[in-house]
């Protein structure tokens, strides 16, 4: 799958940790991709190898589909693996990925880590940006949040459709070593600060409810609930937009990427009802458009966007709101 992209070129093959130890000192690849799991050597003990190396390649981890996975995941990022991928079940899911896989690997060529990060400010966001996508939205979520800039006013909620057991708080750490802001998953009763990204707790819906901090100021609050599936899934875009819909009214932005289904469609009816402002990524950039059509079907889309320009449109829709 890697092969047939003209962009990537494989320079090597290797069937356990020890032989990848062996390639990586004599090939010096750009990238490498690592199971977890392999024979003589594992994927975490080819990564405490690391510090051998005066350079080491970026590093995709290929997890599977377990709480185990999970945990794994997250050792593997903090040993310094670079991004992960959820293999899927089955040769023919796994053929279905292939685009995903190559716009990960490329991602990791272009996108620099983070040495420095802005830290969330103590002051109650009065607008919210909301994100949702599903199959190939992590792709496109590497190239947003890492051009998002370290004094946005606003707070972001990122529903992205994944499996339980961690994967979630893989994911916000992972994209917190690309991204200037500071990101975390969501937990019960999170106050939605200017300059934070939330990524939803898979197996949770993320709604947004007001609160009224010790201060006296009126602020957004997320509020977990195990309410039954929307479409399918938990969290639920649907969820996420409309109650922030309720919440924020004409301070919301909402802008839906790939994945596949309907989920979306209707929360961002509720956000451009409530009068905010909604995008949805174009479908060239998009590995599946199902999400993003749903939203185009309630005729509810501002503007239809190239990935590479979503980020400046989303700090140009806050800029415009916050000013």
């Amino acid at each position: 799958m890697l092969a047939s992209d003209p962009d990537i070129k494989v320079i090597g093959t290797a069937s356990d940790g020890v032989e990848a130890l062996a390639k990586i000192r004599d090939l010096k690849p750009d990238v490498i991709t690592l199971d977890i799991e392999m024979p003589k050597m594992s994927g975490l003990e080819v990564l405490e190898h690391r510090k051998e190396f005066p350079t080491f390649p970026k590093t995709m981890m290929l997890s599977s589909l377990t709480s185990e996975g999970a945990k794994a995941t997250e050792k593997a990022l903090f040993l310094g693996a670079d991004d992960f991928m959820l293999k899927p079940k089955g040769i023919s899911n796994v053929r279905e990925a292939g685009g995903e896989i190559c716009l990960k690997i490329k991602n990791l060529i272009s996108i620099p880590t983070i040495k420095k990060k802005a830290q969330p400010l103590d002051k109650i966001a009065d607008v919210i940006v909301l994100i949702g996508s599903s199959a190939g939205g992590p792709p496109m979520l590497d190239i947003i949040v890492s051009n998002l800039p370290q004094d946005l006013r606003a707070a972001v909620i990122v529903t992205q459709h994944m499996p339980t057991g961690g994967f979630t708080a893989a994911l916000a750490a992972r994209l917190n070593k690309i991204s200037p802001l500071a990101i975390k998953e969501t937990t019960n009763g999170d106050v939605l600060l200017q300059g934070q990204v939330f990524i939803s707790k898979a197996g949770y819906h993320t709604i947004v409810s007001s609160y009224m901090d010790p201060a006296g100021r009126k602020a957004g609050k997320i509020i977990h609930t195990t309410a039954p599936q929307i479409h399918n899934v938990r969290p639920a875009v649907d969820k996420t937009f409309t109650s922030a819909a309720e919440i924020f009214g004409n301070r919301a932005v909402s802008v839906i990427l790939s994945g596949m289904g309907r989920d979306g469609g209707e929360g961002t009816r509720a956000v451009k009802e409530k009068g905010g402002t909604t995008f949805v990524c174009r479908q060239e950039d998009c590995l599946v458009y199902g999400m993003a059509r749903s939203a185009l079907d309630t005729n509810s889309v501002d503007e239809v966007l190239p990935l590479r320009v979503i980020a400046t449109r989303l700090t140009e829709a806050v800029c415009s709101i916050a000013k």
